[in-house]
């Protein structure tokens, strides 16, 4: 019986406190606030490159290249560019570090390949992570790169004892 009259006692208290009227608890100055945080998270930067692929041509095996990429912030708020990695090991990028590109301004992004031991058509690609809205923007390069004779020959003749290797292994 207590606990029925305890269960009554907290459901009438419950629901007698909810008749108050909620909009009579609004602050408008609260409102405001609010309502331009809002639209200031709606604005990103947005990095506008003048060009995002780039054709080294034709290269010889060991030589190293670099090309620039220049980009605008044609956003509406500052660009932080958080890292930027390339697809391997031989695609370096060298980026604005710890720093914030206001809207309207421009920046760089250097990208070197090292073409030692990477024969043949080379396409690498530099992901960039920002604070853009999509959060990653992309960069590509490529190159033919001639290959070394003697690195070819040495690459060559490993390929051939790897293959008598699984012949002989699968007799």
């Amino acid at each position: 019986m207590k606990k029925i009259v305890l269960v009554f006692a907290i459901s009438a208290f419950v629901l007698t406190s909810c008749k108050e009227d909620a909009t009579k608890k609004i602050n408008a100055e609260n409102v405001a606030e609010a309502s331009a945080r809002d639209e200031a998270a709606g604005k990103f930067p947005v990095m506008s490159f003048d060009t995002t692929e780039f054709d080294f041509g034709t290269i010889n095996e060991g030589e190293t290249v670099e090309t620039v990429f220049k980009f605008t912030n044609t956003g509406e708020a500052p660009l932080m560019i958080v890292s930027a990695r390339g697809s391997c090991g031989c695609t370096v990028p060298e980026y604005p570090k710890n720093k914030a590109i206001a809207p309207g301004e421009t920046g760089e992004m250097k990208v070197k390949f090292n073409s030692s031991g990477k024969p043949n058509l080379q396409n690498k690609t530099v992901t960039i992570t920002a604070n853009t809205e999509s959060g990653r923007e992309t960069l590509k390069i490529k190159a033919m790169v001639t290959p070394d004779p003697e690195k070819q020959k040495q690459r060559d003749e490993a390929a051939a004892k790897r293959k008598a290797a699984q012949q002989a292994n699968s007799k």
